[in-house]
């Protein structure tokens, strides 16, 4: 269960969404592993990611 991934559809603003495209192609992932990047990291900063559960992204895309 560890790697399980679910899909979630995501409302966002075309601004924000066009900003993490840029930001995405910037970092050489595509959209969906920059938007997971960005939420594991403000979750571990926050102490709201348990140990363990940060493994990397992985670009299925």
């Amino acid at each position: 269960m560890a790697g399980e991934k679910k899909a979630y559809p995501l409302r966002i603003s075309a601004a924000v969404l066009e900003a993490m495209q840029r930001w995405s192609d910037d970092e050489l992932r595509s959209l969906n592993a920059q938007i997971e990047y960005v939420l594991r990291d403000a979750l571990r900063k926050s102490g709201r990611l348990k140990p363990g559960k940060s493994a990397p992204v992985e670009d299925d895309d």
